[in-house]
C-alpha cells in the first residue's frame, strides 16, 4: 500500500465497517490480503453495534430484569423499592457498545487493515473517491460493498420530530405515552422496552396481524401477552396524520379497519418504525456494472459477486434478509472467495429472531411458506407447559414445533415461541443446515431439565410418537 499520498492502492477495498464488512476485512487479512477499511461513521460497528442490535438487546435485558424482578412474588420473593434511573442505564447501555466498537477496533489492528473515514464513491471498477477523509481516494483490485442500510424514510405527512429507533435508544426521556408506528419487530422491542420503563405505549400496525413475517401461531402466543402489557395495539389501522401539538406532545389521526372513521388521539411522543432501506443510491453505482433491484439491494450471486466481476456486495446492500448474521456470513464468503477458495453463499437456513416477550424464533421453511408453494409437510407441535425445565422457571408460554417432510422425516423448518427462544434456534438451524431429519434429533440426548428438550420432544410429536404429551384420539 503506498502511504503519504493523494489517493490509497490496495488490493482490496471494504465499504463499511458494520458486521458484514469488518468481518470480511479480518478474514481478508488472514488470508493474506492487503485490505483497506472505509467507514462513514467514526467507530466501527456499523448500524448493528452502534444504534439497533446491540443497544436495544442491553435495554431489552434491563427490562426483563425489572419484569422478573415484579414477577418474583409468585415464588415468594419480593422486591420493594425499585427505580429506574434512565441516565445509569444509557450510560450502561453506552459502555457495552463502546467496549465492543473498542474491541473491533483491536482486532483490525492486529490484522494491520488499515481504516479510512470517510463516504466512498466508485468512479471506476477498480477505483473510488473518498469524500471526508483524509485522502482523495482508493484504487483497488477487488471491492466489498457492505454500507449496510438506513431507516427509511418519513411518509408525507409525518413531523421530523417523530421518533426513529435511534432516537428511541438514546433514552433522553421516557414520555409518558408513546405511539409505536408500525408492529414489526423494531417497533414492538422498543415499544416493550419503554413500556417497561413506565410508558404508556401503543401500537398500530398497518397489516392485520402484527409481525407477518412469523407464523401465526407463534405470533398469536406473544401478542396474547403483550397485549396485557401494552395500552392498544391497533391492526388493519393505518395513520393518516401525526401534527405536532401546540402543549407539547402530538395529535394523531388514525383510520381502522375496513377504512373506518380517522379517529384523533394525542400522545406524548411518536416512534415511527416502518423498516430499513439499503444504502446504495450515493455509491456511484451508475458508473459501474452493478444491478440493483426496485428497492435499491445490489444483486448478486451465490459468491456474493455483483455484474462486475470486481465488485461484491453483502448484508443489508444486497439481496435477501437484512439481518447481520446472514452480513457476516456473507462476509467471509466474499473474501474467501476473492481470495480464490472454494466458497459460496449457499445457506439453507438463516434464523430470525424477535426479542419481544415471549421471544420469537424460526429458521428454515415456514407453515405459512409451506401453504402458498403447496408443499406437503408434517408438522409436530410441542408446548411448553409440558416442560419440567419451563415450569420451573414460571414461563409455559410458548411452543416448539418443527416442519418436516412426510416421507423421509427432514427437517424443513423450525419455529419457537417462548423464552430462550433466540437461543433454541441455533439447533433448529443446524438441523435444517445439515439434513437432520426427525429420527436425528429424536435419538440425540438432549440435558434435563432444560429447555431445549421442546426441541426432540417437538420431533417426537411430528414422528408420532410424542412421550410426554397424549397421542390424536383413535376413531374407532
Amino acid at each position: 500500500m503506498v502511504m503519504g499520498s493523494l489517493r490509497e492502492e490496495t488490493q482490496v477495498v471494504v465499504i463499511g465497517s458494520g458486521p458484514g464488512g469488518y468481518v470480511a476485512a479480518l478474514r481478508l487479512a488472514d488470508l493474506g490480503k492487503d485490505v483497506l477499511l472505509i467507514e462513514k461513521r467514526d467507530r466501527p460497528g456499523g448500524t448493528c453495534l452502534l444504534e439497533g442490535c446491540i443497544p436495544s438487546k442491553a435495554l431489552i435485558h434491563a427490562v426483563e430484569v425489572k419484569e422478573a424482578a415484579l414477577g418474583a412474588e409468585e415464588f415468594g420473593l419480593k422486591f420493594t423499592g425499585m427505580e429506574i434511573d434512565p441516565r445509569r442505564l444509557r450510560d450502561w447501555t453506552d459502555g457495552v457498545v463502546q467496549g465492543l466498537s473498542d474491541g473491533i477496533k483491536s482486532l483490525l489492528k492486529r490484522r494491520e487493515v488499515t481504516v479510512l473515514q470517510g463516504h466512498a464513491r466508485f468512479t471506476s471498477a477498480t477505483s473510488l473517491d473518498l469524500e471526508g477523509g483524509e485522502v482523495s481516494g482508493v484504487d483497488f483490485e477487488q471491492a466489498i460493498i457492505a454500507t449496510g442500510s438506513a431507516l427509511n424514510r418519513l411518509p408525507e405527512g409525518i413531523v421530523d420530530s417523530v421518533w426513529s429507533s435511534a432516537d428511541a435508544l438514546k433514552l433522553e426521556r421516557i414520555p409518558e405515552s408513546l405511539l409505536v408506528v408500525g408492529g414489526g419487530y423494531i417497533g414492538l422491542e422498543m415499544g416493550l422496552v419503554y413500556q417497561g420503563l413506565g410508558s404508556q405505549v401503543s401500537v398500530v400496525e398497518f397489516f392485520p396481524r402484527l409481525l407477518m413475517g412469523a407464523d401465526a401461531d407463534l405470533v398469536d402466543v406473544m401478542v396474547k401477552q403483550v397485549q396485557q402489557r401494552l395500552t392498544e395495539v391497533m391492526v388493519d389501522s393505518r395513520v393518516v396524520s401525526i401534527s405536532e401539538f401546540s402543549g407539547g406532545g402530538f395529535d394523531v389521526e388514525i383510520q381502522g379497519a375496513a377504512k373506518s372513521a380517522v379517529t384523533k388521539k394525542h400522545y406524548d411522543q411518536v416512534l415511527v418504525a416502518i423498516g430499513r432501506r439499503p444504502n446504495t443510491d450515493d455509491l456511484g453505482l451508475d458508473t459501474i456494472r452493478v444491478k440493483t433491484d426496485e428497492r435499491g439491494h445490489i444483486l448478486t450471486d451465490e459468491e456474493c459477486r455483483t455484474d462486475e466481476p470486481t465488485i461484491f456486495a453483502i448484508g443489508d446492500a444486497a439481496t435477501g434478509p437484512m439481518l447481520a448474521h446472514k452480513a457476516s456470513r456473507e462476509g467471509k464468503v466474499a473474501a474467501e472467495v476473492i481470495a480464490a477458495s472454494d466458497a459460496v453463499f449457499d445457506n439453507r437456513a438463516i434464523p430470525a429472531v424477535v426479542f419481544t416477550d415471549p421471544e420469537i424464533a424460526w429458521t428454515g421453511l415456514t407453515e405459512r411458506e409451506a401453504e402458498e408453494q403447496g408443499i406437503k409437510v408434517n408438522i409436530g407441535r410441542f408446548p411448553l407447559a409440558a416442560l419440567g425445565r419451563a415450569r420451573t422457571l414460571g414461563r409455559t408460554d410458548g411452543l416448539v414445533k418443527i416442519i418436516a417432510e412426510p416421507d423421509t422425516g427432514l427437517v424443513l423448518g423450525v419455529g419457537i415461541v417462548g423464552p430462550m427462544a433466540s437461543e433454541l434456534i441455533a439447533e433448529g438451524t443446524l438441523a435444517v443446515e445439515m439434513g437432520a431429519t426427525l429420527h436425528d434429533l429424536m435419538v440425540t440426548i438432549h440435558p434435563h431439565p432444560t429447555l431445549s428438550e421442546a426441541i426432540m420432544e417437538a420431533a417426537e410429536v411430528a414422528a408420532g410418537e410424542a412421550v410426554h404429551i397424549n397421542p390424536p384420539r383413535k376413531v374407532r
